[in-house]
């Protein structure tokens, strides 16, 4: 249920090793943790839940686009406004609903996110089949879907703390979602394009209404307790909580640097993202299941960047395996725009490329997401993840809408490119950054 932000991701979504040995915990034992995550049952549905919705909001991520592009004629800059729309509500809201989350218990509010996304997402395919659906009504619908997007990615983020309870478990928590979400971009598209060819674009999309459906029966039946917040001594006040929250961001000398990086990552992966699904389309003449093909083999790489990223921080300093796997992200679309050859060959450079990216993003997202819950108390956890959400997000949105514009200019092959180098130009703060100087995760937050 996350998105490619850095996040199942979520995003989605880095150096899990057992905790100390104790005695077994239950679930639901609110002061200790079971000594692995595989004896956490709670978070075990939490995790079975998010594997299969996540592998539904593949279907989405693709057929969203293509319902614009195929049943509409969508232009260039449609499809990138239907990417912003998706995208600009974390930009709008991703604050305020940070600090609403952090004033509640998480699990109602994931409940309330998920329910509506489920309906909104099933109504594409109802107003498709009695011929209400046009582009305007697409992209609406699109925006909503988008806004309760925010608020569950706020809250799963600030929830999965509660699950794990020991911050010895956070990677291993985080390795483990990244490799399911990783997983659900490998079978994503492959299955999207095989949907969308089988029962047109809209109609596909009842698969991750189902998948919501899953998510909201794993939720109900998790039982660790989760106490309501305690209000702050000086009372609730929208302003001063949100100012709160962005100052303990851009106060650390960590999550700042993280912070400050972060929107550049999603402008240059959705700009690539939006531009190549016309370029392959119009110009390679790929077809929806070719597609589809490209990102689920090239999604490989995610899956194994999530499944080796503990023991490659084991055995190399933190920073800079942040930092050789930020720079996978920003140099692999070169690979892109700049080769003529066969049809063959074009599609396995197209492979190549995304498959360095998933790989780089696999492993940079189990270490940002390890660092920013290590460093941040539970109180703040909420906040803290939706001034991320809102830049990553945010310059997600302007990357799907400046994205669309470029191609537009420039035409889809030499706006690729103009993208591909300016995402290459990102090396430079990467290298300055503290982070990549790391040697180990931070002591914890008190």
């Amino acid at each position: 249920m996350t998105t490619t932000a850095i996040g199942p991701g979520p995003q989605t979504r880095t150096q899990t090793r057992p905790a100390e040995e104790r005695p077994p915990a239950t679930a639901t034992d609110s002061t200790s943790a079971p000594a692995s995550l595989w004896r956490n049952r709670d978070f075990l549905k939490f995790w079975s839940g998010e594997t299969l919705s996540l592998l539904g909001t593949q279907v989405t991520t693709l057929a969203l686009p293509l319902t614009a592009v195929i049943a509409f004629d969508a232009t260039p800059e449609q499809v990138g406004l239907l990417r912003f729309l998706q995208l600009v509500p974390y930009l709008a809201l991703a604050l305020v609903f940070g600090v609403l989350v952090d004033r509640m218990r998480r699990r109602r509010v994931m409940l309330l996110a998920n329910g509506a996304r489920m309906v909104l997402i099933g109504l594409v395919p109802l107003l498709a089949v009695t011929h209400h659906l046009d582009l305007p009504v697409l992209l609406t619908l699109a925006c909503a879907i988008g806004v309760f997007s925010v608020l569950f990615d706020v809250s799963w983020m600030s929830f999965v703390p509660t699950l794990v309870k020991d911050p010895k478990h956070y990677v291993e928590a985080n390795q483990k979602l990244g490799v399911t979400s990783s997983a659900a971009d490998v079978a994503g598209p492959g299955l999207a394009g095989v949907l969308v060819g089988a029962l047109s674009a809209p109609v596909a999309l009842l698969v991750d209404a189902f998948s919501y459906l899953v998510s909201l029966v794993t939720l109900l039946t998790i039982r660790t307790p989760e106490p309501r917040p305690e209000p702050p001594a000086q009372g609730r006040h929208l302003g001063r909580e949100l100012a709160e929250g962005l100052r303990w961001v851009f106060g650390d000398r960590v999550l700042r640097p993280l912070a400050l990086v972060a929107p550049f990552c999603n402008f240059s992966m959705v700009s690539v993202w939006t531009v190549f699904v016309l370029y392959a389309v119009r110009d390679q003449g790929l077809t929806p299941t070719q597609l589809g093909i490209v990102f689920s083999a090239s999604s490989v790489g995610g899956l194994a960047g999530a499944a080796v990223s503990g023991r490659v921080v084991k055995r190399f300093h933190l920073g800079t395996v942040y930092a050789v796997s930020m720079a996978a992200i920003f140099a692999s679309p070169l690979l892109l725009p700049f080769v003529h050859a066969s049809k063959p060959v074009v599609t396995a450079l197209f492979v190549g490329s995304f498959f360095i990216s998933y790989l780089g993003l696999g492993v940079a997202g189990v270490v940002m997401v390890s660092l920013r819950q290590t460093l941040t108390p539970q109180p703040l956890m909420g906040r803290m993840n939706a001034a991320f959400r809102t830049l990553l997000f945010g310059g997600g949105s302007l990357g799907g809408l400046l994205g669309g514009v470029i191609g537009g200019a420039l035409g889809l092959r030499a706006g690729l490119a103009a993208i591909a180098v300016g995402s290459t130009l990102m090396l430079v703060p990467l290298a300055l950054s503290p982070v990549s100087r790391l040697r180990r995760l931070p002591p914890p937050a008190a």
